[in-house]
């Protein structure tokens, strides 16, 4: 059995050295022997006494050699063994399964005293499953995982172990299973500490607003106006310093302020309760105060966080007010913003977007209006509305309209039918291009999201684009415009074109057609004029009046059919009154040209029902479901609409739902009704 143990590798190489130099002194004496016999002899002699000792020792100290490697190869595994043991790195080695079957002391101390043998790693740390672990050889998994309170990063691999089963004679593994997982634990806990410190340590830039100072000064008297906007400084300095912020006051109704990332999540937890305290300060005004705050986060510098706080009170202004926005990398996030907006009732603005508007216009050839899809009644007598401007200011004028809905159809049909209006006012989103060029510009009424307009694509072709809406700003709105005139307070799009029209030409010639046609628009979206009515609504309507709006003509172009009054009612049939406020309705399988309209009336005679706060009525249409949503007071549903990814007014709002089941749907809406419920949003 010892013949048959050999040496190999660079060990035998190194014991065969000897006998490689007695074949090069044996060939050194030949050459010396044929230049001098008696020096060859003489060095045969040496050669030969040497040769003998290499003999010797290689054949006496081989199983020497052997015995001490073997030992050493012996001891060698104990020590590795004990080395792994020891290792103050948790390691461990996993079956396919999860089935530990080996680990170190260090990898015993995280899983505490009550450890068991041939347990599976998911019964202590449930991330770590079979569903995690790498299936290819050398393949390795990472991922963040917490345990008895602490924070690990663990590191899987995947070790092959081909051959095992027949060199090893105590463990077979089947021939697919020839691997294990090695496990590697990382503690992170501190180091997340320390990153979690310093995030909150960052400081953020924020910027307050009071939205109606001057409404507010002028329903107090003069004596008392100090001591009111002494009361509202004292308001915010005193919750900016229990946060630890500071705060600077740049101007009578603005304020800088400056707080550590910690203080922004305290303030987020109370809802930014400052803007509750603001208006509830009192000294004899009849307008309440409020504010508007807007916080940016920025990791990278404190100039971008900044202007994220320039964006976010812009952003908040424009909703409306009295609300906090908070911008950082994750987007735009809203708080507050319950109640309406006062309605200014100075036209000043109006007057200086129409001069605006009109210098725009001069500068073309060419106007472009479009609305939103499945355009309404305001769209629609909106777009009119611009369109007898730009005739006016002799410019040529084109109307972008896809789908001609019941709502509108009378409407537009007045307009087709009559020798008046030229055959191209109206053109569908597939002519567009034919008209558009470097004198062509683009005016959008009633939405500012680019991807509810008529045709998107119009907007990536014109160089000058004009916004007129009265819908809140969301997150994504038409980034590129020049001009934006957007006002939350104003009840539809007509009403502002009806004031943008008395500014932009003299003696504006506004037909009994299309004075009937912005009517409408302001009819449907304040529901008879009972929601969201303001003076400037009536005075646009008392305008439109003059021009020759005709109301009982309007009255008639709005009476629902048989079949379609059926369909509201078996809409209305449907009803359930969820959290006993909130009545939500369906509609499937329709028979009617424009369901949708259909559901936002449905949805409007609802909150006719006593103890209904809000109405939300689904409907399918054309592969998808539209959400109506209609409150008076009690309920903002434009942020219940926002978290579904829509958007509107405190009490008119909807959104979409591509490619859901109808379940799904009404499922999703009431999970956001009862967590903005849990948090105080509502």
């Amino acid at each position: 059995m010892k013949k048959n143990v050999r040496l190999k590798g660079q060990l035998r190489l190194y014991m065969q050295w000897p006998a490689f130099m007695t074949i090069l002194l044996l060939a050194m004496n030949i050459w010396i022997f044929r230049i001098d016999r008696k020096a060859g002899g003489l060095m045969a002699v040496f050669v030969a006494v040497y040769a003998g000792i290499v003999g010797i020792m290689y054949l006496y100290n081989r199983s020497l050699i052997l015995a001490d490697m073997v030992e050493f190869a012996a001891q060698y595994g104990v020590v590795q063994n004990t080395l792994l043991k020891e290792l103050a790195v948790p390691y461990a080695i996993l079956m396919d399964d999860g089935k530990v079957i080996w680990m170190n002391r260090e990898f015993e101390k995280i899983l505490g005293p009550h450890k068991r043998k041939d347990a599976f790693m998911r019964e202590y740390i449930p991330e770590l499953n079979k569903g995690i672990f790498p299936k290819e050889d050398n393949e390795k998994a990472t991922l963040q995982v917490t345990y008895n309170g602490r924070d690990y990063v663990a590191e899987l691999c995947h070790v092959s172990v081909e051959g095992f089963s027949e060199a090893e004679q105590l463990l077979e593994l089947p021939e697919e299973k020839e691997f294990f997982i090695a496990l590697y634990l990382r503690d992170v806990t501190d180091v997340n500490r320390y990153l979690h410190e310093i995030e909150d340590q960052k400081m953020i830039a924020g910027l307050v607003y009071i939205d109606n100072y001057d409404e507010v000064m002028e329903s107090v008297e003069e004596v008392r106006q100090s001591l009111l906007l002494a009361l509202i400084d004292r308001k915010i300095s005193q919750y900016m310093a229990n946060v630890d912020g500071i705060v600077k006051k740049m101007e009578k109704d603005k304020y800088f302020i400056v707080l550590k990332r910690s203080a922004l999540e305290q303030m987020k937890a109370d809802h930014f309760s400052v803007m509750e305290e603001v208006k509830g300060v009192s000294i004899g005004n009849t307008v309440p105060a409020t504010i508007s705050i807007g916080m940016g986060l920025n990791s990278s510098t404190y100039i971008q966080s900044y202007n994220n706080a320039r964006v976010s009170i812009d952003l908040a202004l424009a909703r409306g007010g009295d609300q906090a926005v908070v911008k950082d990398s994750d987007g735009i996030t809203y708080y507050g913003g319950k109640r309406e907006q006062t309605a200014k009732n100075t036209r000043v603005k109006a007057r200086v977007k129409a001069e605006a508007l009109r210098e725009f216009i001069m500068a073309k050839e060419t106007v472009i209006v479009m609305g939103h899809k499945l355009s309404d009644a305001d769209a629609f007598g909106a777009a009119i509305g611009i369109y007898r401007a730009v005739t006016n200011l002799g410019k040529k004028v084109h109307i972008v309209l896809n789908d001609i809905t019941m709502s509108i159809r009378p409407l537009y049909e007045c307009f087709v039918e009559s020798p008046e209006y030229p055959d191209d006012l109206f053109i569908t989103s597939d002519e567009v291009r034919k008209y558009v060029d470097e004198n062509a510009m683009a005016v959008v009424v009633d939405t500012n999201k680019p991807e509810l307009t008529e045709c998107e694509e119009l907007l990536k072709l014109v160089q000058t684009i004009v916004v007129l809406d009265h819908h809140r700003r969301g997150e994504r709105i038409i980034e590129n415009a020049v001009l934006s005139y957007i006002e939350p307070y104003s009840s539809s799009a007509c009403e502002m074109v009806a004031e943008v029209l008395q500014y932009i030409v003299d003696d504006v010639d506004l037909t009994r057609m299309e004075a009937n046609c912005m009517y409408a628009g302001i009819m449907i979206d304040t529901n008879n004029f009972m929601n969201k009515t303001g003076v400037r609504t009536f005075e646009a309507a008392a305008f439109l009046r003059r021009c020759g709006a005709d109301i009982t003509y309007v009255r008639k172009l709005f009476r629902d059919d048989m079949e379609s009054y059926r369909a509201k009612a078996e809409v209305i049939s449907t009803t359930e009154v969820y959290r006993d406020c909130y009545a939500i309705a369906i509609g499937t399988n329709q028979n009617i040209e424009s369901p949708t309209i259909l559901g936002a009336q449905a949805a409007n005679e609802l909150l006719d029902i006593s103890k209904i706060k809000a109405s939300f009525v689904l409907t399918e249409y054309q592969g998808k479901i539209y959400v109506s949503a209609r409150s008076i007071d009690e309920v903002n549903v434009q942020i219940i609409m926002e978290r579904l990814g829509g958007g509107g007014h405190l009490n008119m709002a909807g959104a979409q739902f591509p490619h859901t089941h109808m379940n799904e749907a009404i499922i999703l809406l009431k999970m956001t009704i009862d967590e903005m419920l849990e948090k105080g949003e509502l």
